[in-house]
């Protein structure tokens, strides 16, 4: 008799490497109107010294990224996104943990993002994450003109001992 045996699904963190970027280029059409070029993300790798880029591995395939700048005592995520074919399973969430994680065991003490009027979904997740509108930006996105909220976070202080498991750390 064949037993049934279920796939474990087994997500990882990583900091994001030059080698990603053709899937975060695919997941980055999937999810935005306005795709970053590889040029961009190449930039942002090699050339923002205030730029921090994770993935996010689905039983080893890249199924998400986020990235933010950290500047001073705050992070201003730059990106957020999960392939189309897993939205819906709180990979967002998990990812968005991840990143407020990090950003605090890099000492930052808020974050910040904009976000489309329109975008619902995420402004709800954002929320739920403790973020909270505190203004708008008029006409911010350049393909259709649509205002961002501009939203803020206060990120909990990470613990003494400097050590949190599962957060993504430089080598």
């Amino acid at each position: 008799m064949a037993k049934n045996i279920q796939r474990e699904e087994k997500i990882e963190f990583r900091l994001m490497q030059l080698d990603d970027i053709p899937d975060v280029l695919e997941i980055e059409h999937e999810a935005f109107t306005l795709p970053w070029t590889e040029e961009a993300f190449r930039n942002e790798l090699t050339m923002n010294h205030f730029a921090k880029y994770m993935i996010m591995e689905l039983n080893g395939r890249a199924i998400g990224y986020a990235g933010m700048w950290t500047i001073m005592d705050e992070a201003h995520i730059t990106n957020i996104a999960v392939r189309e074919a897993y939205r819906g399973r709180k990979f967002g969430d998990k990812l968005l943990d991840e990143l407020m994680q990090t950003a605090s065991y890099l000492g930052m003490e808020r974050m910040t993002l904009e976000v489309r009027v329109t975008n619902r979904i995420a402004q709800g997740l954002y929320e739920k994450k403790g973020f909270k509108p505190a203004g708008v930006r008029k006409g911010y996105y350049s393909d259709n003109n649509e205002d961002a909220v501009i939203m803020w976070a206060d990120l909990p202080a990470h613990g003494a001992s400097g050590e949190q498991e599962g957060s993504v750390q430089e080598q």
